[in-house]
C-alpha cells in the first residue's frame, strides 16, 4: 500500500529518513510533513529515538501546492501515515472523510495543557466537542509599518482602533501629497478581508455552517471599511503580481502598512536596505472600538484513522509539544509557537515578535467547514468586483451568500442526514 512500504510514495514526494533497515526490530512510524517543517524536523528526530529507543521515525515531505491532494487520494486509498502535519483549514475536511480520530483519552492522561496554549489556535482543532490535532506552530496577520513616516505625518504609536487608523491613513497620503498610499491590500489575497471580517460578532457562516451570514449588519460594515480604503485611495487597486517587489516598495516609501504574517520578520531583515532597517515595527491589528481579533492560522498534528501505531504518533506529537522543543523548532524555522510557556527566552526580547505574542491572545478560526478555501476565494473575487465599483457593497455581501450557499448545499444535506458534525 502507499505510504506503508519504504520508498514507495507518490512521485515528487520525498522520503527524508532511511528506510527499512534489515534487521531493525523498531517499530517505524509513518509521518508527513510539508515543505520547510519536513527538512527541519529531521534535527529533532534523533532524540525523541533517543528517547524512545522502540521507536523509527519515518518522515517524507510533501509540496504544500500538492499536500491537499496527496492526502485526499491517500484517503481514498486507504494508505495514510501514521500521523501528519495539516494545514489548520483542512482539520474540517478531513473529519467529514472520517479520516481522523478524537485525540481527547490521549489528553487526558497527557502533560499537555490547553490551557497553556492560545485559546483560538487550539479552538481551530475541536469540533463536535472532541480534539482532533495540536497545534504545531501558529500563524496570524497583523501591521507591519514605516515608524519613520508615521511620525513624519505626525503619530508616534501605531492605531489602536479603526477611526485612528483612518486618521493615520489620511495624514500618510496628505503628507506625501497624493503620491504615495498607506497601506497595501493585494486583491489577489483574501487575508486581509477575513481578518477585519473575524473581528465581528457575527460568525461568517451560520446555521452550524450550512449557510453564508454576509448580509448583515456586521459584515457589510467590515466590508465598507475594507472598500472605503480603495475608494479613498488609501490602498492601491492592485494584485501582488503588480508590485514588482514588496520589499521595495515598502522601503521606498510607496505604502506605510502591509498586513502579513511572522515570516515577514526575517524578510524584512534581510531585504530591507540598512536605510530602512530601524524604521519600521510590527504592531496588533486595529479593531472597531480597540484591539482587533486575526486569523488562527498555522498547522496542527492530527493521527489519522488507518494508523497502525497510534500510541507512538501520539508521543512524537507529546515530544513536539514541549516548550523546550518548540523554542528549538522556532530557532530553525522562525515559525512562532502556538504554548504561551514556550515564548519565553529569546522571542519574548524580540521587539517584533511582541506584537504577534499580543496578537495571538484575539486570534479566531476560520469556519470549521470542509468548504472555507472555496468561500475564501469566492471572499476575494467578489471583494475585487466592489472594489472596482461593479457592485455595490450591499449587492456584493448578497452574492457571497449566494455563493456560499451554493458551496454549502451539500453540507446541508449531510447536515439534515446527520453523517457529520
Amino acid at each position: 500500500m502507499i505510504g506503508r512500504r519504504c520508498g514507495a510514495w507518490l512521485a515528487g514526494a520525498i522520503a527524508l529518513l532511511p528506510g527499512c533497515t534489515a534487521g531493525d526490530s523498531r517499530i517505524a512510524l509513518h509521518f508527513w510533513a510539508m515543505g520547510r517543517e519536513a527538512e527541519v524536523v529531521l534535527e529533532l528526530i534523533p532524540e525523541f529515538e533517543r528517547l524512545h529507543p522502540g521507536i523509527r521515525v519515518e518522515v517524507e515531505q510533501l509540496p504544500w501546492s500538492a499536500a491537499h491532494e496527496k492526502l485526499l487520494t491517500a484517503v481514498a486509498g486507504d494508505s495514510t501515515p501514521d500521523l501528519c502535519q495539516l494545514g489548520n483549514s483542512w482539520i474540517a475536511e478531513l473529519l467529514a472523510l472520517k479520516a481522523l480520530v478524537p485525540l481527547d483519552a490521549h489528553l487526558a492522561r497527557s502533560a499537555i495543557s490547553r490551557e497553556d496554549y492560545f485559546q483560538g489556535a487550539w479552538d481551530g482543532n475541536v469540533l463536535g466537542g472532541s480534539v482532533y490535532g495540536i497545534p504545531w506552530y501558529v500563524d496570524t496577520r497583523l501591521l507591519f509599518y514605516r515608524t519613520d513616516l508615521l511620525a513624519a505625518a505626525g503619530f508616534t504609536a501605531p492605531p489602536k482602533d479603526w477611526a485612528e487608523w483612518l486618521r493615520m491613513l489620511d495624514a500618510l497620503i496628505q503628507n506625501s501629497h497624493g503620491e504615495r498610499y498607506g497601506v497595501l491590500l493585494p486583491l489577489n489575497e483574501y487575508d486581509s478581508l477575513i481578518a477585519l471580517a473575524l473581528q465581528q460578532r457575527e460568525p461568517l457562516l451560520r446555521d452550524n455552517g450550512a449557510h453564508g451570514n454576509f448580509a448583515n449588519g456586521e459584515f457589510e460594515r467590515t466590508f465598507e471599511f475594507y472598500v472605503d480604503m480603495f475608494r479613498k485611495h488609501y490602498a492601491p487597486p492592485v494584485s501582488n503580481s503588480q508590485i514588482a517587489n514588496v520589499w521595495t516598495e515598502f522601503a521606498r516609501g510607496y505604502f506605510s502598512f502591509y498586513i502579513t504574517g511572522p515570516w515577514n520578520i526575517g524578510e524584512f531583515k534581510r531585504r530591507l536596505p540598512a536605510a530602512v532597517q530601524g524604521k519600521w515595527m510590527t504592531a496588533p491589528l486595529p479593531g472597531l472600538n480597540g484591539p482587533g481579533a486575526s486569523t488562527a492560522g498555522g498547522a496542527s498534528l492530527a493521527v489519522f484513522r488507518g494508523a497502525q501505531h497510534a500510541e507512538a504518533a501520539w508521543q512524537l506529537i507529546e515530544y513536539l509539544s514541549q516548550p523546550a522543543v518548540q523554542q528549538r523548532f522556532h530557532a530553525l524555522t522562525g515559525n512562532l509557537p502556538p504554548r504561551r510557556s514556550s515564548w519565553q527566552g529569546a522571542l519574548e526580547s524580540d521587539p517584533y515578535a511582541a506584537a504577534f505574542r499580543d496578537q495571538l491572545e484575539r486570534v479566531k478560526p476560520v469556519p470549521k467547514v470542509a468548504e472555507w478555501e472555496r468561500i475564501a476565494t469566492e471572499m476575494r473575487l467578489v471583494a475585487e468586483r466592489v472594489v472596482r465599483g461593479d457592485l455595490s457593497v450591499h449587492a456584493g455581501a448578497l452574492e457571497l451568500d449566494a455563493r456560499s450557499d451554493r458551496i454549502l448545499a451539500k453540507r446541508r444535506e449531510l447536515l439534515a442526514a446527520g453523517t457529520i458534525l
